[in-house]
This record gives structure tokens, C-alpha cells and sequence, in this order.
């Protein structure tokens, strides 16, 4: 049930953190796998994956250039035939306190972090519709559940992430297409180094999370497997936490 053997999954983000062992994950699985990437020089991703004996491509886009997302899934069909999973990852992040938070700092991440990935899965949709079933994975966040502090541009995003999932579950799940979400906890990666080198906030972190550690992103691997395999089949507009069991205290 967890086979992508002939499967294309498509995935921004992927040059290292979450976004490169997700797209690991999804290659061991058996799926081929198109790199949106800004570009060419950083093949570290592509090499892993074709280790594991995985056709893999890099399809150039800038994800803050709407004009080039728009474009992008025909580069992928034209390269594979086909689309049969999604995989939203890319963001940016902008920290500052609200009533200093810049329009322009607004405008770039609302436009990466939701615009863009509305228009990915409305690229994907059509392509899926077409073949008859898909799987759209959206990587949403514990700020789709909660507030956060000095991100109320990203919080807003990833509210946003969330809701459109489940909108878009609405739309397609009679035409065999599984819109989901991951919204992982606090994760190892380069966007929380801030929140890291924080020794007060970085202990209030771990003391929160059940799990008692930050997440890795090989902690990502086995959710957006589930989600785009057949193993999912009846899931449609779930927003799957991973997190160490942040959001159960």
C-alpha cells in the first residue's frame, strides 16, 4: 500500500532540511521525483536520489516570481507525462514585531507561503483531474493552529495552508484526489536556527514537547509516505501533525 513505484511526485523546497528528506522518502519509495528549485548549482538532492536509482530532475522556478509558478507544472509534464503527487514545502520566513512588521515582508511571504502553493495545487489539480487520481500534500504548521510570536505574516500563511487544504479536499475528493496537509512541530532546520541559539526559548521548547527533543527531518519521512501512497486513500482534508506531541499538551 505504501508503493509509489511509477509514480512523479513534485516537490519545492527540497534542497535540504524537511523538504530534502521528504523527497528522499518519497524516491526510496519508488517514486520518481521533479526538484522545484530556484537553481541548477544545488544538486545535493538530486544526486541522493538518484543513488537510490530514482530518476530525478531539477525544473527551474523561483517560487516569488508568480509568472514562473505558473508555468512550472507544464515543465513537469512535458519532462514526466505526468503528475501524480504534490508536495508544497517551499516557504520563507520574515520575524518582527507586528505593529512593525513591514508591508512588503507581508506581501513576500503571504505570496510564497499561500499564494504560490494555491497555484501549484491548482496546476497539479488539473493534471490530476484529467488522470482521474492524485495526492496534493500541503505542509502546513503548528502556527495554522496557533498565534506564534513576531511571524504574523507566516502565521497567516499557514492558517491559510490549512484551510485551503481542506477547501480543496472538498472540491476534488470525488475525482480521486487527496488534498492533506503535515504540519510538523519544532524542527532542526535552518528557519528555527534563531529560535535555537535562544537558550531560554530553545529550553522552553524541549520542556513543551512530550518528546523532549526538536524534530529531525527524518521525522517527516514515514507521514508524507503514508499521504501520497494509496494507504490514504480515504483521507482527504486532514491536517496530520508531527510534533513530538506539542500541540497534546
Amino acid at each position: 500500500m505504501f508503493d509509489l513505484q511509477g509514480q512523479v511526485a513534485v516537490i519545492t523546497g527540497a534542497t535540504r532540511g524537511l523538504g530534502q528528506s521528504m523527497a528522499i522518502a518519497l524516491a526510496e519509495a519508488g517514486a520518481d521525483i521533479a526538484l522545484i528549485q530556484r537553481s541548477e548549482s544545488d544538486t545535493g538532492t538530486k544526486q541522493l536520489i538518484e543513488q537510490i536509482g530514482r530518476r530525478c530532475e531539477i525544473i527551474l522556478c523561483d517560487l516569488s516570481n508568480l509568472d514562473q509558478v505558473k508555468q512550472v507544472m507544464e515543465q513537469v509534464n512535458n519532462q514526466f507525462g505526468r503528475v501524480d503527487i504534490l508536495v508544497n514545502n517551499g516557504g520563507i520566513q520574515r520575524r518582527s514585531p507586528a505593529e512593525q512588521f513591514s508591508e512588503s515582508d507581508w506581501d513576500d511571504v503571504i505570496d510564497v507561503n499561500l499564494k504560490t502553493v494555491f497555484l501549484l495545487c491548482q496546476q497539479a489539480g488539473l493534471q490530476m483531474i484529467s488522470q482521474g487520481r492524485g495526492k496534493i500534500i500541503n505542509i502546513a504548521s503548528l502556527l495554522s493552529f496557533q498565534g506564534g510570536m513576531t511571524v504574523p505574516a507566516y502565521a497567516a500563511a499557514k492558517g491559510g495552508v490549512a484551510q485551503l487544504t481542506k477547501a480543496l479536499a472538498n472540491e476534488w475528493a470525488a475525482q480521486g484526489i487527496n488534498v492533506n496537509a503535515i504540519a510538523p512541530g519544532y524542527m532542526d532546520t535552518d528557519m528555527n536556527d534563531a529560535l535555537k541559539r535562544n537558550e531560554t526559548r530553545n529550553r522552553q521548547i524541549i520542556e513543551r514537547i512530550p518528546a523532549g527533543r526538536w524534530g529531525k527531518p527524518e521525522d517527516m519521512k514515514g507521514s508524507v509516505v503514508f499521504l501520497a501512497s494509496r494507504a490514504s486513500d480515504y483521507v482527504n482534508g486532514h491536517v496530520l501533525v508531527v510534533d513530538g506531541g506539542w500541540m497534546g499538551r
